[in-house]
């Protein structure tokens, strides 16, 4: 491929997830064949090949909200793979839409085609790990009534886990705090809000959840059975790189 051909086919994004969208969104609107297309992150240099699409929130909303509705197992492969932030997944994410727009959900089972099975075998990693913090996450009661839930997962999944948390500690207040990425989720008991921190102080736990935490590791040690006990499976089920915010292991 020459110069001029490999700058025609070129596409970059500012790295944002609304300006990826809002790419992709462009690219299907205006390319004839989208899966001859490559689309990449602007580079820092003044002069980066390729033709740079300008983010458009409206363009980026309208993509997800549409391919959520026509297609919601599909736009979950999607999103669970801009969790990733996994360098290099914008020419497979491109050309995952359009294969799904062309030819329907069921390209979930092309696992042949090299973009699908990108695409697939990053959403299930990601996925695996949604479902763990859903069981693994720890809240702990702060001076105000609040509670506070810190982590440190492989992928950015705060916003689903967040979510799944809305409804299964709906009449609560409270934090979860994404340690490694300066990232905040906050419920009032109604409203969903996300924000990012440069620092965070953790507030004093509560009289009660110091009591809570000595209780809990009590009857953790009292009901574990030492003949029993399979470090190795236990290890494979809650990776050591998690244990760190379980009160049962401090």
């Amino acid at each position: 491929m020459n110069d001029a051909a490999l700058f025609k086919n070129l596409y970059r994004y500012d790295g944002s997830t609304e300006g990826l969208l809002s790419a992709v969104s462009h690219i299907l609107r205006h390319e004839e064949d989208p899966e001859s297309i490559e689309l990449r992150q602007q580079e820092g240099t003044l002069f980066s090949e390729g033709v740079f699409i300008a983010t458009d929130p409206f363009r980026a909303d309208e993509l997800i909200e549409r391919f959520s509705k026509r297609f919601p197992h599909n736009a979950r492969d999607l999103l669970y793979c801009i969790y990733a932030e996994r360098e290099g997944m914008e020419t497979p994410l491109l050309h995952y839409i359009h294969l799904v727009a062309r030819h329907g959900a069921g390209v979930r089972a092309y696992l042949t085609h090299p973009d699908v099975h990108a695409v697939q075998s990053l959403a299930k990693k990601v996925g695996r790990e949604v479902h763990r913090f859903k069981g693994l996450l720890r809240f702990s009661m702060l001076e105000d009534g609040s509670y506070l839930a810190q982590m440190e997962p492989d992928f950015n999944i705060i916003q689903p886990v967040s979510r799944f948390f809305t409804r299964r500690l709906g009449d609560q207040n409270w934090f979860i705090y994404d340690v490694k990425r300066s990232l905040v989720s906050r419920w009032d008991r109604s409203a969903l809000e996300f924000g990012t921190l440069e620092s965070f102080h953790t507030p004093e736990f509560s009289a009660e959840e110091h009591e809570v935490r000595a209780l809990w590791k009590t009857f953790f040690r009292h009901v574990s059975i030492p003949d029993r006990k399979n470090e190795r499976l236990q290890k494979s089920n809650m990776p050591m790189k998690y244990w760190k915010y379980l009160i049962e292991k401090s």
